[in-house]
C-alpha cells in the first residue's frame, strides 16, 4: 500500500515540523506555516488571502494567536519517520477563465480565435476614433489608390489596445483598403426566412471584433508575412511606418494605416526631362554627387528589405519617399497600391488606360511571366524557370537608377518594351520571349550609354548587368551601391555597411507584390476577363451576381448563430410591468416584475405554468434555492419577503412570509442572494445588509452596516459576500462570521456612479456602474475600467469566459474574458439591440434570458 505524502506548506512547500515550519490554522480551516503567513498578500488591513482557497480571512495582531494544527504535526512526524518511498509532486494551478467553460456554453457562442492570437494582434488595432478618413474615393479607385487620412486623436502607450507605437494628433496617414467586413450569411437567411433573420440581424459586431476576425480569417502563412512587414516597418529606420489596422464605421471597410509622405521620389524627380545628370556635357561633379547620394540611399533601402526577408518583386519611383531631411525611405502604402495596379493590368483591367503600366513602374521579366502564368497565359516555354526573388528587385532597382540618369527617354523605352511584349502575345501563344527581351535590353543599354559620360564606364557596366534576363547573373545590390559610391568618393578603406553575410542572413520569404494583399484584388473584381483575347476569355456562364461586389469581403460569426440566423428569439409575454429579476431551477424559469407577480415558465416549451400572487408592492428581486426542499424567494420594495415552494404542483400561497423592519424614509429590499449554507441575504434602501436563516424559524441572524447609500446588488462566491451600493463602492464580507473584509472602489474609480449589478467568479469580480462602465477586479485589485454602454448598466451576467451586460441603451453587450489571473481582459465582441431597456440577464445552458422594461422576456436559443 502506498503511503500518503507528508503534509507541506502550500506556500514554501517545506514539510511541516514542530520547530520551524509550524502549521497555523486560518479561519477558513486551511493551514499555512507561520513563517509564510506574514509574507502573504495583504490587500487590506488585518486581512490576508488564504493560499489554498484564496478566501479573504481575518488576521490577528499576532501570528501566535492562530492555533497550531496539532493533528497535522502528528501526521507529518509519523510519515517523515517512515523509510523513503516514491514521492509525487502534485502541482495545482488555479483555473483560468478559459478553462471554466461548460460545454453547453458553446451552444450559443463559439470561439473566434485563441487567446494567444488576440494577445499577439491586439496591439495592431487602432482605436476607431483616432483616424479621420479625409478623402472618399469611388470603389474602383479606393482599391488602387492610397486614401488620405489624418490622426484626430493621439494614441500613446497608455492605450490598452495600442501600446507599442505613438501617433500624434494632426499627423497625415495613408490608408490602404484590405477588406470589408460583411455578413453575407445573414442576408441569405433573411431571404429564406425574413422573420427569423430579423432577430439575428440585430447583432452588431464590435469594432475590435471586426478587425480581429478579419485577421483571423487569413491563412497562417499570410499572417506570418503580414507580421514580418509590420515589424520591419518599425524595426528599420529607413522604412515608412505601418501603424496598424483601422475599420471605417460607415461601411465596415478595413484599412492598413501607413505613414504618408508629402514628398515622393517620383514627384520630386519627375520634372527632370533629361534625368538628374542632364545632358552629357552638363554632367558636373555636383550633379554626380547628388545622384550618388540618392542612388546609395535607394540601394540601402532595398538592402534593408532583403535583410528583413522581404522582396517587392517590382519597383516604381512612387515606392520611394523623401523625409524632411531629403533622405530616401520606402513607402509601404505606395508599394501595396503599385502592386495592385500591376496585378490588375495583367489580369486584364487596363481597358481605360493607354499604356499597360503607368509610368515609372518597372516590372522585371520573371515577375511579369509569373503574373501571366497565374492568369493562365502561356508566354514562354518550360525552359524559362527563373523565380522571383532578390534578383528581381535588382532589375527594378537598376531601372529606377537609369530613370534618374536618363529621364523621360528611358521611361518611354520601358513602355515600348511592355507594348511590344503584349502585342506579340496577343497574336500568338508561346512567343519567343527571350529573343524579344534581348532586343529591348540592347535599346536600354544604348540609352544608358548615350546619357552617361565616358568616365562612368564602371557604373554603366554594373547597371547593364542588372538588366540580364537571368536573375542569377545580376550583381548583388551592394555591388550597385559600391559602384555608385565611387562617383562621390574613393574610400581609403573599403568599408561596407552591410556585410555579405548580413544581406543573406534571412532568405526572402515574402514577395509583397505576389501576396494576397496585391494579387487577390485583381482576381476578385467584377466582370474579370483576360488581357489577351483568344487565350482565356471571360467565362460567359459566370453568374453575374457572383461578381457584383468589387471589394474584398470576409464573413464573420462572432456569436454562434446570432449573426447568421441559427439563433432564434422567443418572446414570453404575461407580465404587465417591467421585469425585475430572473432565476432558473427545477426545470423552470422564474420571473419577477413590478406588476407584483412571480411567473413560472416551463423550460421545455416556455409555456406559462403558474403565477404566484401575494405581494402588495413591486417585486424587486428573485432567487432560487435548492437546499433540500427547492424554494423560490421574492422580495418587494415594501420590505416583504415571500418564500415559495418550487416543486410542481405549485401552491397558491407562500410557505413563509418575512417582513423586514422598514423605515418610512427608505425604500424596501433591492436585491437578494443566498450563500448555499442556509442563509439568505437582503440588500435594502436603508443601507443595510441583513442575513436571514433559511431554517425552520427564518429568523434574522445579523445586520451588516457600512454602505452610505442603497445596497443595490449582492453576490456570493468563495465564502465571500460582495455588496454593491449606490455610494459607488463594493464591500466584502466574510460568510463565516459576517465580519467586514474590504472596501473596493472608495478611492480608485473616480466618478463612475452607483454600482447597479455584480458578478463574481472565484477571484474575479465584475462590477456594472450607472455610468455605463464595467470594472474588473482580480484578487481585490482593479485591473481595468471600460465604457461598455451609453447609459446605466442594470444587469450583468457571467458564464465561463462570456460576459453579458444590458441596460439603459436597450442593448446587450457581449464580451469575451481572455487571459489568466491578473492578465484577464474583456474583449468586446458585439451587441444585440433589444428595442427596450434591459433590466435582467441570465445565461443558462446555452440560452440567454433577457428581462426588459417593456414587460417582455426574450430568450435567445439555437434555432
Amino acid at each position: 500500500m502506498e503511503l500518503p505524502e507528508p503534509p507541506e506548506c502550500p506556500v514554501c512547500l517545506n514539510l511541516y515540523d514542530a520547530v520551524s515550519i509550524i502549521p497555523r490554522v486560518l479561519s477558513c480551516g486551511h493551514s499555512t506555516c507561520e513563517v509564510c503567513i506574514p509574507q502573504l498578500t495583504n490587500p487590506f488591513p488585518n486581512t490576508i488571502r488564504c493560499p489554498s482557497c484564496t478566501q479573504l480571512v481575518k488576521l490577528p495582531d499576532s501570528i501566535s494567536f492562530l492555533p497550531k494544527n496539532i493533528d497535522l504535526l502528528r501526521l507529518s512526524s509519523s510519515l517523515q519517520n517512515v523509510p523513503d518511498g516514491p514521492t509525487k509532486v502534485n502541482s495545482q494551478k488555479s483555473p483560468s477563465v478559459s478553462s471554466q467553460i461548460d460545454q453547453s456554453d458553446n451552444l450559443f457562442i463559439r470561439n473566434l480565435w485563441s487567446p494567444e492570437f488576440y494577445l499577439h494582434w491586439k496591439n495592431w488595432v487602432l482605436p476607431s476614433e483616432s483616424i479621420l478618413l479625409e478623402k472618399h474615393l469611388e470603389i474602383e479607385n479606393v482599391l488602387f489608390s492610397l486614401c488620405c487620412g489624418k490622426i484626430v486623436k493621439s494614441v500613446n502607450g497608455s492605450s490598452s489596445l495600442y501600446d507599442r507605437r505613438v501617433l500624434k494628433e494632426n499627423w497625415d496617414v495613408g490608408l490602404v483598403k484590405v477588406g470589408v467586413f460583411r455578413d453575407d450569411q445573414c442576408q441569405k437567411e433573411k431571404e429564406k426566412d425574413g422573420s427569423r433573420c430579423n432577430n439575428s440581424c440585430k447583432f452588431v459586431y464590435s469594432y475590435e471584433a471586426k478587425i480581429m476576425k478579419f485577421l483571423f480569417s487569413t491563412s497562417e502563412n499570410e499572417r506570418d508575412q503580414l507580421n514580418l512587414i509590420l515589424n520591419a516597418s518599425f524595426k528599420v529606420s529607413k522604412m515608412g511606418r505601418i501603424f496598424g489596422f483601422w475599420c471605417s464605421e460607415e461601411d465596415d471597410s478595413v484599412y492598413i494605416v501607413c505613414e504618408r509622405f508629402n514628398r515622393g521620389l517620383e514627384k520630386s524627380m519627375g520634372a527632370l526631362e533629361n534625368g538628374l545628370l542632364g545632358k552629357v556635357e552638363e554632367q558636373t561633379e555636383r550633379k554626380l554627387c547628388a545622384f550618388g547620394m540618392i542612388g546609395m540611399e535607394i540601394c540601402e533601402v532595398v538592402m534593408d528589405l532583403h535583410v528583413e526577408g522581404l522582396t517587392v518583386g517590382c519597383l516604381a519611383a512612387s515606392c520611394f519617399a523623401l523625409d524632411g531631411l531629403s533622405h530616401v525611405l520606402v513607402d509601404f502604402g505606395q508599394i501595396f497600391v503599385m502592386g495592385r495596379r500591376v496585378c490588375r493590368m495583367v489580369a486584364g483591367h487596363n481597358d481605360h488606360e493607354e499604356k499597360p503600366f503607368q509610368k515609372y513602374v518597372f516590372v522585371c521579366p520573371e515577375m511579369l511571366i509569373e503574373l501571366l502564368r497565374k492568369e493562365g497565359i502561356k508566354v514562354v516555354d518550360e525552359t524559362f524557370k527563373y523565380e522571383v526573388g532578390k534578383g528581381s528587385d535588382v532589375w527594378s532597382l537598376a531601372c529606377v537608377l537609369i530613370w534618374l540618369l536618363a529621364g523621360e527617354q528611358f521611361a518611354e523605352d520601358i513602355q515600348g518594351y511592355y507594348d511590344c511584349l503584349f502585342s506579340s502575345v496577343i497574336g500568338q501563344e508561346g512567343c519567343n520571349f527571350v529573343n524579344l527581351y534581348s532586343g529591348c535590353k540592347e535599346k536600354f543599354i544604348a540609352s544608358l550609354q548615350m546619357n552617361l559620360a565616358s568616365g562612368l564606364v564602371s557604373l554603366r557596366d554594373v547597371l547593364s548587368k542588372c538588366l540580364d534576363i537571368d536573375p542569377g547573373r545580376r550583381p548583388a545590390v551592394h555591388e550597385v551601391w559600391k559602384s555608385i559610391r565611387s562617383l562621390i568618393i574613393t574610400p581609403l578603406f573599403d568599408a561596407f555597411p552591410y556585410s555579405q553575410a548580413e544581406t543573406v542572413r534571412r532568405n526572402p520569404i515574402y514577395c509583397i507584390c505576389l501576396s494576397s494583399l496585391c494579387h487577390s484584388v485583381g482576381n476578385n473584381l467584377k466582370g474579370r476577363h483576360k488581357l489577351v483575347h483568344g487565350i482565356s476569355k471571360e467565362d460567359e456562364n459566370c453568374d453575374h451576381d457572383a461578381h457584383q461586389d468589387e471589394e474584398l469581403s470576409i464573413h464573420g460569426d462572432v456569436v454562434d448563430g446570432v449573426s447568421i440566423g441559427n439563433v432564434k428569439c422567443i418572446d414570453l409575454k404575461a407580465h404587465r410591468d417591467c421585469i425585475t429579476g430572473l432565476a432558473v431551477g427545477g426545470g423552470f424559469l422564474f420571473s419577477s416584475s413590478h406588476d407584483k407577480i412571480l411567473n413560472v415558465w416551463s423550460l421545455q416549451d416556455f409555456s406559462l405554468v403558474h403565477s404566484f400572487r401575494r405581494h402588495e408592492h413591486r417585486i424587486t428581486a428573485v432567487v432560487y434555492v435548492d437546499e433540500g426542499e427547492p424554494l423560490c424567494i421574492t422580495a418587494d420594495n415594501g420590505g416583504v419577503i415571500c418564500i415559495w415552494g418550487a416543486r410542481f404542483p405549485f401552491d397558491t400561497t407562500p410557505s413563509h412570509i418575512i417582513v423586514e423592519q422598514k423605515d418610512w424614509r427608505y425604500s424596501g429590499i433591492h436585491t437578494l442572494a443566498t450563500s448555499g449554507h442556509g442563509c439568505l441575504y437582503t440588500g435594502s434602501g436603508d443601507k443595510l445588509i441583513k442575513a436571514w436563516s433559511l431554517q425552520a424559524d427564518y429568523s434574522l441572524m445579523c445586520t451588516m452596516a457600512g454602505h452610505k447609500s442603497v445596497v443595490s446588488s449582492l453576490a456570493v462566491c468563495s465564502s465571500i459576500l460582495y455588496s454593491g451600493s449606490w455610494d459607488g463602492t463594493v464591500r466584502l464580507w466574510s460568510i463565516n462570521d459576517h465580519s467586514p473584509l474590504a472596501v473596493l472602489g472608495e478611492d480608485k474609480l473616480g466618478n463612475l456612479g452607483s454600482v447597479l449589478s455584480l458578478a463574481a467568479d472565484t477571484n474575479l469580480l465584475l462590477v456594472a456602474h450607472e455610468s455605463g462602465n464595467v470594472t474588473i477586479w482580480y484578487d481585490d485589485v482593479l485591473l481595468k475600467s471600460s465604457k461598455v454602454h451609453d447609459g446605466a448598466i442594470f444587469s450583468i451576467s457571467k458564464k465561463g469566459k462570456w460576459l453579458f451586460t444590458g441596460g439603459w441603451d436597450k442593448t446587450i453587450s457581449m464580451q469575451e474574458l481572455s487571459g489568466d489571473g491578473s492578465l484577464v481582459q474583456a474583449i468586446p465582441m458585439g451587441s444585440v439591440s433589444c428595442g427596450s431597456v434591459v433590466t435582467a440577464l441570465l445565461y443558462w445552458q446555452g440560452k440567454l434570458f433577457v428581462g426588459q422594461a417593456d414587460k417582455i422576456i426574450k430568450i435567445f436559443k439555437i434555432g
